[in-house]
């Protein structure tokens, strides 16, 4: 992780990242009239990136255009990303970040995006080459404070942290592993946490996960996570619910497409999410009351593994027909919600790569989301989203879908038609509380086969930045 830090003065020595709102404000750096020359032709031609050697010390600069706010930021932190490539191909150790206009947040974004975009899963390599060489990023800006640093590396940690999680693979981060992870996060960061093991998830009676857990020779986790600051904003808690399954066979119903299960140790993304975003909201201590639950284990056909045809009686005592081991992800999170309804939440929301539906209706370009919660829950989410550029996209939740998941032979099925598969999947989720409820499909973002600027390949830590946005949006409401 680079070092973030808030310095009062550049160093002339130094490679430097110059963000400013016009040209002419290239007069305020010590640059020759050519270099400066140089520049202000390459902004005015493209004002996302301009970069000039100056007698060995790279000099770039990024152009603030005239775009909504959102824009704005997402091109800052494409930029910051395009600056971290040209820095780490160098070989350069350190840089700095000169702003020469007033905005705070577009100076911070251009930071994110030279910090994220430095990211890279090493732990298994066994040469440096290749490796980002980044270390450590000053930031030079009268609009920025220490405490803005402090915050932003929190964010940015928790973001590598998220990624380095999705990046492990099954051989080390099985169900029990995640759960000492967490642990480790919560020692750090001052969050509370509770892992349970086989035993207290089958006093619970967790019929779902104890029966995805069946092909495993690993045993399950149920991760229970808390940040209860004094005076919290809420006196009802927001509940977070990741999908830990941490590598995904399909079970009995294998995955048949080619290539469909290369990446499936990515399936507890949501769990990384909603682990990392508590990590930092209790690091900047946000006076909001957060639980986090996370069901943790892997999907495998092996020894008695639960097949297709099953009946399983949920944590809630409702009876789930089994149609498909594949789609086991409802099947745990099914009963960390219905745990989460001790908490009588104001609003519990799931984080999952749950459906290939989600990601073929909308790629990788956003998250899918839905649910029961009023529209205002959904438009605060929406802000956040754009604010950290993590867009969602709300689809229709109509009855119907929920008639699709009715069975026969049990109160309901895992599966409804081959339409519509991630609305379908989030009724299922949806008959599991009886809050205000808010499913996030992060099937398509979570992990990418090749680089999207700073989102780099591999694990992207969707829902971190996401989740933390929307809680410290509503540390800001008046105490309920």
């Amino acid at each position: 992780m680079i070092t973030l830090s808030k310095s009062s003065r550049p160093t002339a020595s130094r490679d430097t990242l110059v963000i400013l709102d016009n040209v002419t404000q290239l007069r305020n750096l010590d640059l020759e009239r050519n270099d400066r020359q140089y520049l202000t032709e390459q902004l005015q031609s493209d004002p996302q990136f301009a970069i000039c050697d100056v007698s060995g010390r790279l000099f770039m600069a990024h152009l603030v255009s005239k775009a909504e706010r959102s824009v704005q930021l997402e091109k800052a932190r494409r930029a910051g990303d395009a600056m971290a490539v040209r820095l780490n191909a160098a070989k350069r150790l350190d840089a700095q970040v000169i702003s020469l206009q007033d905005g705070a947040s577009l100076t911070l974004a251009l930071a994110e995006g030279v910090t994220l975009g430095s990211y890279a899963f090493r732990k298994y390599k066994s040469d440096e080459k290749g490796a980002p060489t980044l270390e450590k990023l000053s930031i030079i800006a009268k609009e920025v404070t220490a405490a803005d640093v402090e915050e932003l590396t929190d964010i940015c940690e928790a973001t590598w942290t998220a990624r380095d999680l999705v990046n492990e693979p099954v051989s080390f981060l099985n169900a029990v592993q995640l759960g000492a992870e967490i642990r480790t996060l919560a020692k750090s960061s001052g969050f509370k946490v509770e892992v349970m093991e086989r035993a207290r998830i089958q006093a619970l009676g967790m019929g779902g996960l104890l029966a995805v857990n069946k092909g495993s020779i690993d045993p399950p986790t149920f991760s229970v996570l808390e940040w209860k600051p004094k005076n919290p904003v809420n006196k009802k808690p927001i509940v977070l619910v990741g999908k830990g399954v941490v590598y995904d066979t399909g079970g009995l119903s294998l995955k048949p497409t080619p290539n469909s299960m290369d990446q499936m140790k990515c399936d507890m993304a949501g769990a990384a999410a909603v682990a990392c975003a508590i990590s930092a909201i209790a690091k900047q201590e946000l006076p909001v009351h957060v639980v986090g639950l996370i069901p943790a284990t892997d999907n495998r056909p092996g020894g008695n593994a639960y097949a297709p045809g099953d009946v399983v009686r949920m944590h809630s005592g409702l009876t789930v027909e089994v149609l498909n081991t594949d789609a086991e992800g409802r099947m745990i999170l099914a009963d960390a919600l219905s745990f989460g309804e001790r908490y009588k939440p104001e609003l519990i929301m799931t984080i999952a790569t749950l459906t290939g539906a989600a990601a073929r209706a909308i790629g990788t370009y956003g998250t899918v989301v839905m649910g029961t919660a009023p529209d205002g829950e959904f438009q605060k989410l929406d802000v956040a989203a754009n604010a950290v550029f993590e867009r969602v996209a709300r689809l229709p939740f109509w009855d119907e879908y929920g008639d699709e998941i009715l069975s026969d032979v049990a109160d309901i099925k895992n599966l409804g038609s081959d339409l519509a598969g991630a609305q379908t999947a989030g009724k299922f989720l949806a008959r599991f509380t009886t809050h205000p409820y808010i499913h996030l499909d992060i099937a398509g973002p979570a992990f990418l086969g090749k680089r999207d600027s700073y989102r780099t390949k591999g694990g992207t830590g969707v829902g971190v930045r996401l989740f933390y946005e929307f809680i410290k949006q509503r540390s800001k409401s008046p105490r309920a």
